[in-house]
């Protein structure tokens, strides 16, 4: 009976907690808040709440649970050629960054708060130096940020849980063994994390992708899809390499796979089910970062007073956000200047001055930067570890900080530096919509060529009707036609042979670099809409 029961407050909790989601997610949207401010601050003013039940964070739950398909999803949005593109500025910001941020903590630690050592310092700047992926792409994307900004957001935070934890693993050996590995021993460690924890997800990438061109089966196809991130993670786990980044490495392998290796109709019921999923999970993540402050308080014991305790988290916010100013400034200017240097014929677009600022202003912490400090040990070495709480509150306090200050004033900053995105079609969008439509119109022409008189008035007007959306996209000027029963047949197979032209033509875009995953990925949605409308 007592399982029963714990079943039956299982259920309840997690019934709980979707319609918190769900009902504060609607309230952001109303009121034009980012939902995961909205989450955190629900969660916060809801922990509050007498008998409201007790969900404690659990690292392991997080890491092993949460990590691996939100990971997944976010490197399935990413464009390869922008995040490589990027690549050195990521570099920066996920290695270099990291390994600034846990260094002047340290310093700062020692220095300044006499609660806190050097050792501590390194263990509370490594927990501290991931930000967090989904809480600044989703308040940049809705504010219309430049898309590069995005990338560059997206593909550090994506990188630099790796970093981070590795981070966190040195500064757990220091605490328990007293040294820091030598240079040379870091650098293996971190080549092998990287190399075998990417190695590991493009096999596993490689492996789905070739049994996906033998399916085609919308439900066996999710379930595959949600068995791969918890595979790439594990096993990159059971390697002793990053299984983040095992996971990074599958997303885009079989995101850039994807316009191959799935019909229509799959890729739009695998999509539709994957950002539900996503949306459910931040959800979650979210609001119990809000609900864990009393068991962050409650682990204070003793020699600290409240306004003490606020007066930390207040400097080591102010703190990370400084580091972080500090950092990505030389770092953008050094990654401008080598991309002159690359592009020396191309006039290379530069990163300006306020989307530097905007860059450094977006360092988000979130739910990994939690289960790290909640996964420090209570004894280190068979002796209490008196500053874990200390820790996990000073972590809270950053999260909050960053996530609330910094989302909120986001939107000001950029309007104020003039970055607001603007309506309408990207050029690149333009560009490819122009000539997909072009080589559909080209292909139904040869096609009304080829056929009896009897078919023309239905070529007519499928012509008719990619000329009109082609005068859409390329300001140019339109013509009429019409159709019956063998003529419908027709009909149907030149439009699906028109759109599958089209598909062909922004995927060999993309293959050329010519057009962002993005882009691909928006006239692919419509074309895919297209053909399972026609297939019936």
């Amino acid at each position: 009976m007592e399982s029963v029961a714990s079943l039956h407050a299982i259920e309840r909790v997690v019934l709980l907690l979707l319609v918190l989601v769900a009902g504060f997610a609607v309230m952001a949207h109303r009121i034009k808040v980012p939902y995961p401010i909205m989450l955190v601050l629900a969660g916060l003013s809801l922990s509050f709440i007498p008998h409201m039940p007790r969900i404690p964070l659990d690292p392991n739950f997080v890491f092993v649970i949460f990590l691996p398909p939100l990971l997944y999803s976010s490197a399935w949005t990413v464009s390869w050629r922008d995040f490589r593109n990027n690549l050195l500025i990521i570099s920066m910001l996920a290695v270099g960054l990291v390994g600034f941020t846990v260094w002047g903590v340290a310093e700062f630690s020692d220095r300044f708060v006499s609660a806190l050592d050097w050792k501590a310092g390194f263990l509370l700047g490594a927990v501290l130096s991931t930000t967090d992926a989904i809480a600044a792409t989703s308040i940049a994307k809705s504010l219309g940020l430049p898309r590069r900004i995005v990338d560059i957001l997206e593909g550090e935070s994506l990188l630099n849980d790796a970093t981070g934890l590795l981070a966190l693993e040195i500064g757990l050996r220091l605490l328990e063994r007293g040294d820091l590995p030598s240079a040379g021993e870091g650098t293996l460690r971190l080549i092998y994390l990287i190399v075998g924890g990417l190695a590991i997800g493009l096999v596993i990438g490689i492996i789905v992708a070739t049994f996906e061109h033998y399916i085609d089966n919308g439900p066996v196809e999710m379930v595959l899809s949600l068995v791969v991130p918890y595979a790439a993670y594990l096993a990159g786990e059971e390697a002793k390499a990053s299984g983040v980044l095992a996971v990074v490495a599958a997303g885009l392998y079989l995101s850039r796979q994807s316009a191959r290796i799935f019909s229509p109709s799959v890729r739009i019921q695998i999509l539709g089910a994957w950002e539900a999923m996503t949306f459910v999970l931040n959800g979650i993540v979210f609001i119990m970062i809000g609900l864990q402050m009393p068991y962050v308080l409650a682990g204070i014991k003793g020699g600290f007073h409240f306004l003490t305790l606020v007066e930390y988290g207040a400097i080591f916010s102010i703190t990370l956000i400084v580091l972080r100013i500090i950092w990505v400034t030389p770092a953008i200017k050094f990654s401008n200047f080598m991309q002159r240097l690359r592009h020396l014929q191309a006039k290379e677009e530069k990163i300006t001055g306020p989307e530097t600022f905007v860059i450094g202003w977006t360092g988000m912490r979130g739910v990994i930067a939690l289960a790290a400090a909640v996964s420090v040990p209570e004894t280190i070495n068979g002796v209490e570890f008196s500053q874990r709480n200390l820790i996990v509150f000073l972590t809270f306090s950053v999260i909050l900080v960053t996530l609330v200050l910094q989302g909120l004033t986001l939107p000001s900053i950029i309007r104020a530096l003039g970055l607001s995105g603007e309506e309408g079609m990207e050029p690149e969008e333009r560009y490819a919509r122009e000539l997909s439509i072009r080589e559909a119109i080209a292909y139904l022409e040869k096609e009304r060529s080829e056929n009896d008189d009897a078919y023309e008035h239905a070529y007519n007007d499928l012509i008719d009707r990619y000329e009109h959306r082609l005068a859409d996209v390329s300001d140019e000027e339109e013509d009429p036609g019409v159709s019956k029963a063998e003529v419908y047949h027709c009909l149907r197979r030149a439009t699906l042979g028109a759109a599958q032209v089209e598909r062909r033509t922004v995927i060999w875009l993309r293959d050329q670099g010519k057009i962002s995953d993005d882009v691909l990925r928006k006239i692919e949605r419509e074309l895919d809409f297209e053909e399972t409308k026609i297939q019936g």
